[in-house]
């Protein structure tokens, strides 16, 4: 483990159950690109319903997780982030989620739940049928089917590949790694910023352990609608 600078100290900024969600997400969403791509179609289902109980709890935990995963923590005014942008940032606003990272965070997380949704209204009368299809109308299920497998996929990539250069151009020209974090949870900083750490005890972690369980079971009783 590296040691911690004397001017500096470490914070606990990402809990447990945000960086579970971090890591379980990525792989899932690469998951479903792989699958789609390969025509592994029931793969992919059981992909999407588990990257729709994730994007459940992140939308929960976003509310009662640790002081640095609440939305509260990176929902930035337009001076923030045109601050941020022009490097005058307020030092705790790059703690956690920056400005610019909370937009990319926002993107990426409403972004998935559409597609999530449009999967579950598809049908494309052939290899599969979401569950929700029967149940909109037909010119919605078209529609749905048209966004998942064009533009919004490829939305989804592109902001994978985009959040991935992000993480690049941070290790390359600004000497910092975003990956570090989100591994351990910590991060240095000023000691003279007297800001909160992240609540990351057994209890908060079972609250999540609950949450999660029961986006779990929403997801499972959505697949069930299926045929």
């Amino acid at each position: 483990m590296t040691a911690t600078p004397p001017d500096r100290q470490r914070l606990r900024v990402w809990d447990l159950p945000t960086r579970l969600f971090h890591w379980s997400l990525a792989v899932s969403v690469v998951g479903l690109i792989v699958s789609a791509k390969t025509g592994a179609m029931d793969w992919h289902f059981r992909l999407g319903y588990f990257v729709l109980a994730l994007l459940l709890f992140r939308l929960l935990w976003g509310f009662v997780g640790g002081r640095w995963s609440r939305f509260s923590a990176f929902v930035y005014s337009p001076a923030a982030l045109i601050a941020y942008l022009r490097g005058r940032a307020a030092p705790a606003h790059r703690i956690g989620h920056t400005p610019l990272g909370a937009l990319s965070v926002f993107a990426l997380l409403g972004v998935l739940l559409v597609q999530v949704l449009s999967g579950l209204m598809s049908d494309d009368a052939i290899t599969f049928t979401g569950p929700l299809a029967t149940r909109v109308p037909g010119a919605w299920s078209s529609a749905a089917m048209d966004w998942h497998k064009e533009a919004g996929q490829w939305l989804v990539i592109a902001l994978l590949v985009l959040h991935a250069f992000a993480v690049l151009v941070y290790v390359l020209f600004k000497r910092q790694t975003l990956v570090r974090p989100m591994l351990s949870g910590d991060k240095t900083v000023e000691p003279a910023l007297a800001v909160p750490a992240s609540r990351d005890d057994w209890a908060s972690r079972g609250v999540a352990l609950l949450l999660f369980g029961l986006c779990a079971a929403l997801a499972r009783w959505v697949a069930s609608m299926q045929g």
